[in-house]
């Protein structure tokens, strides 16, 4: 199954956050990595006395089912120190699935497309980096999604190479 995973960090250095939890995807079990996007700096959405966050996106091909693979990704949270101190917080990682193939599901623990997805930059861009031509299910293409969302002071991270 085609699955987007994004992935946010703005707590014990970012940016490597990000790129172990990749490495992390990269080692689930009946999972292959396909794309990932470049890092970008997103303002904090919400209390805004917290660091900047990075943010990236990757595209998995996964034969795990959606709640396995929920409970892998909070797994990886944890194992990178995950600590929820309050809704929409600071933390060390935060990984949702964002699109799970044509798949909507909504219950209890898991709701995909992720809510908010088509008003949140550091999703959006992201996202449309790596597949510009992806249809969200109910939600629609995501170049018109993009086209309507503002940066909202989103910037790719600088790369020394």
């Amino acid at each position: 199954m085609q699955v987007f995973i994004g992935l946010g960090s703005n707590l014990d250095d970012p940016q490597t956050q990000i790129l172990t939890a990749i490495e992390d995807i990269k080692n689930l079990e009946d999972t292959r990595l396909l794309h990932q996007s470049s890092l970008y700096h997103s303002p904090p959405m919400g209390p805004q006395d917290q660091p900047d966050y990075v943010n990236a996106v990757v595209e998995v091909d996964t034969a795990l089912p959606p709640h396995v693979l929920l409970d892998n990704l909070q797994q990886l949270e944890h194992k990178h120190g995950r600590v929820k101190k309050r809704h929409w917080g600071e933390r060390t990682l935060d990984l949702d699935i964002l699109v799970y193939s044509d798949y909507v599901i909504d219950d209890d623990r898991l709701k995909v497309p992720h809510p908010g997805l088509s008003e949140r930059a550091f999703v959006v861009y992201p996202l449309a980096e790596i597949v510009a031509d992806l249809t969200i299910p109910g939600q629609g293409q995501l170049s018109v999604i993009k086209q309507n969302c503002p940066l909202d002071g989103l910037r790719k991270v600088e790369t020394h190479k």
